[in-house]
């Protein structure tokens, strides 16, 4: 299986764009289910109360993020025994699938409750995707970037979730300003962004084929894993200390990745009062300028620690949330409403552009996938998927201020995790295992 020789140079950055190109497309699709939902809720639930048709479409939502615990257990699992590249080509083949099938599947007055139980089944299979795909793809990256700039270039993981986000928001806008009416979206045209996301992964399934393995799994990985029998979710339970630490980095970040770039455009529809269109047009500049931060908060950790800029998202997340979530709700000014946006996305950024690489600097190379996804898969199957039914549960109940304390309150168990977590930086495994020669590494150090 590693028969790809290792790159350096040129080499290494075309794969890198391989492997990135492919996790745009992946988040594309994965998001682009809530992006859209505002549309094609009510082909799937009948009613006329919106609340309720985006409630009910969040609930499955939810249940895509239930699975991605077993889609990162089994297809990290894979990445750690068999090669990065496998898993990756692996995991973008089902969400093709997932995504053909939304396109195609016909809505409730058609076939009645068939029509939600396809959706289900459908979202599942993205969901088990997404699971493998996220500690995959930032494990492949993490050990594909050169030392002293990795924070650099594992930033631009986010950019390929912001990417694909964007993607779909893109497309969003050219359909309500270009080319259909309301009522065609309505009616047909959200199938469109689903049926070019099937199309788009079954590309990016060939472009993976081709990218090379990284050299931490070739030294460390694969042909020990093999020739080991033992579980590697037993070797996994040997770094307790380190999956404590992933899940309590995570449990903030993930409800404020959710609630800033997905549910705030339902929010300012919902609660706000702006049009559908004001709403996606603002989501889309804040999200243009956030996809930038990325990058800069990564290199910005080369140079001062983790730590220091995962605070910027502890201290910002638990104090600040309340506040902006509040001033937005009773705003009617659209550049108001951006700048708060923003706001909320630069506070993000301190835990979304380098949250990938502390949990890769964290595990060794032979469960270094499984580490890095599992233990954010199940805090996102827990936590984020749920974030849009919580809030929209709250305010169809008249406690829509409760989120706001539930976000901050996510937030100040990361800003704990952070203060008493050591400095990955100093401490990387992607390093240390540089430097050592080929050896056992299920034992900790």
């Amino acid at each position: 299986m590693n028969n790809t020789q290792v790159p350096s140079g040129p080499g290494r950055l075309r794969s890198i764009i391989g492997g990135s190109a492919g996790n745009v497309i992946e988040w594309y699709d994965f998001l682009a289910y809530s992006i859209f939902s505002i549309y094609f809720s009510k082909a799937f639930f009948p009613g006329g109360n919106l609340t309720v048709q985006l409630l009910n479409a969040a609930a499955i939502a939810s249940v895509g993020y239930v699975v991605r615990p077993l889609g990162s257990w089994l297809i990290g699992t894979l990445a750690d025994r068999y090669g990065r590249r496998l898993a990756l080509s692996l995991s973008v083949a089902m969400m093709s699938a997932g995504s053909l099938i939304i396109a195609l599947t016909p809505t409730y007055a058609s076939i009645g409750i068939a029509a939600p139980a396809i959706l289900v089944f459908a979202r599942l299979l993205q969901g088990f995707s997404m699971g493998g795909e996220a500690g995959t793809s930032a494990t492949y990256l993490s050990e594909m970037a050169p030392p002293g700039r990795r924070g650099f270039f594992v930033g631009f993981v986010q950019v390929t979730v912001v990417m694909g986000q964007l993607l779909a928001l893109g497309l969003m806008l050219l359909l309500q300003r270009a080319l259909l009416t309301a009522e065609q979206l309505d009616a047909w045209g959200w199938r469109i962004p689903f049926f070019i996301g099937g199309l788009l992964a079954i590309f990016a399934m060939f472009l993976r084929r081709g990218i090379a393995e990284t050299d931490a799994f070739v030294k460390h990985g694969g042909a020990q894993s093999k020739n080991n029998r033992e579980s590697l979710l037993s070797v996994l339970l040997r770094y307790r200390r380190e999956v404590i630490w992933s899940v309590g980095i995570s449990i903030g970040g993930t409800v404020a990745f959710y609630t800033f770039t997905i549910y705030l455009q339902k929010y300012m529809v919902n609660t706000s009062g702006f049009s559908r269109d004001q709403a996606t047009l603002i989501t889309t500049i804040a999200l243009l300028i956030y996809m930038v931060f990325q990058p800069l908060y990564g290199l910005l950790s080369d140079m001062i620690g983790r730590r220091k800029v995962m605070m910027i998202f502890g201290i910002g997340g638990t104090f600040l949330t309340i506040p902006i979530m509040h001033t937005l709700g009773t705003t009617s000014s659209t550049s108001t409403a951006f700048l708060l946006n923003l706001a909320a996305l630069g506070i993000l950024s301190g835990f979304s552009s380098i949250h990938w690489l502390v949990k890769s600097e964290l595990f060794p190379a032979k469960v270094r996938a499984l580490g890095v996804g599992l233990p954010f898969a199940i805090v996102t199957a827990v936590m984020g998927g749920t974030t849009e039914f919580v809030a929209l549960r709250l305010k169809a109940s008249g406690h829509e201020p409760w989120f706001f304390y539930y976000a901050s309150l996510c937030a100040a168990i990361s800003l704990i995790t952070y203060i008493v977590m050591p400095e990955t930086r100093h401490t990387s495994t992607i390093d240390r295992e540089a430097e050592e020669p080929v050896h056992d590494l299920t034992a900790r150090p």
